[in-house]
């Protein structure tokens, strides 16, 4: 029987829990504990294209760069986005490889620094929105503004953080490779972060973009692009719920595109949680015609049974 190949989306948090020492140490010993909910899954048949977010890890690098700024000039962030690429790239790999190995179920994965085309002329770029980096006095913040054009905006008391601008993705640079590595039988991780945001120019180079991709509508673009058979969203909840954390909460088994598109547009998926899964399950399963399940990791083999998880459908 031939195997169902899935995009499996996890989130940044699954690296570095909230509230942790983001130690390197933490780090493995985090993706060791999400490499066996994958490796498990190998077991379900199915092939596999691992995306995964990126934000706590990038936010980690900005603080770094901003405390040693006066001798090594920071980077932007198409550049510490390539970093965290490559690191938890690394981790995963090696992590999920190990767990492959133990399960004598070995397959060899592959990481993909992968490059994502955004528009320049993308209405985000006039409204950034994205808080990225440290957080400054209101000073420093105004004199950042007046040196690099950066936007900022106060956060919760807590001081000035910078914004940056949330593009579409529009398409995957290297998804020609992606596509190979799966045809060889290889697991491939991709699209990190949601990307390296990166517009192509009249002469068809690339040039990075400050910009952030939203990891779940990367995932969906590449789920399109690869003829995933499904999108697999992780996040933090078993279920998509309605009236989330109030007595009224309802869970969601299943629902339609137009249930999806009708219940966001009531505003019951706030933008800063549920709103931006919601959107790419939609992208996804109009553009393919397959499912989107969205579940937590704990609940994922449950929810790959059909016991639990939210499925939008056609």
């Amino acid at each position: 029987m031939k195997k169902k190949l899935a995009v499996l989306a996890i989130g940044g948090n699954a690296v570095n829990k909230p509230g942790e020492k983001p130690t390197a140490e933490n780090m493995f010993r985090n993706i060791q504990v999400t490499a066996r909910f994958l490796a498990g899954m190998l077991k379900e048949d199915y092939d596999l294209v691992i995306t995964h977010g990126n934000g706590p890890q990038v936010g980690n690098l900005l603080v770094q760069q901003d405390l040693a700024k006066e001798t090594i000039p920071p980077f932007p962030i198409d550049v510490n986005d390539a970093q965290t690429q490559g690191s938890l790239g690394y981790a995963i790999a090696q992590m999920l490889g190990n767990e492959l190995l133990k399960a004598q179920h070995f397959h060899p994965v592959c990481p993909v620094i992968t490059q994502i085309v955004v528009d320049p002329n993308d209405p985000a770029f006039d409204h950034p929105t994205k808080p990225v980096g440290p957080f400054y006095a209101q000073e420093e913040a105004q004199s950042l503004h007046t040196q690099k054009g950066w936007v900022f905006v106060e956060d919760a008391g807590r001081g000035w953080r910078r914004v940056v601008p949330s593009p579409k993705p529009l398409d995957i640079v290297e998804v020609k490779a992606i596509k190979a590595l799966l045809e060889a039988g290889i697991l491939t991780i991709a699209a990190g972060g949601g990307g390296i945001p990166v517009e192509r120019l009249e002469d068809g180079t690339l040039r990075g973009v400050e910009a952030v991709i939203d990891k779940d509508r990367a995932s969906a673009l590449l789920a399109a692009e690869i003829q995933a058979d499904e999108l697999i969203i992780l996040t933090g909840v078993d279920q998509v719920c309605l009236d989330f954390g109030k007595p009224t909460q309802r869970a969601l088994d299943k629902i339609t595109v137009e249930e999806a598109k009708r219940l966001a547009a009531e505003g019951h998926f706030p933008k800063g949680s549920m709103g931006p899964k919601i959107e790419a399950a939609i992208d996804f399963v109009r553009q393919s015609g397959n499912p989107c399940l969205i579940t937590s990791m704990e609940q994922l083999e449950s929810a790959l049974h059909g016991k639990t998880g939210t499925v939008v459908v056609p």
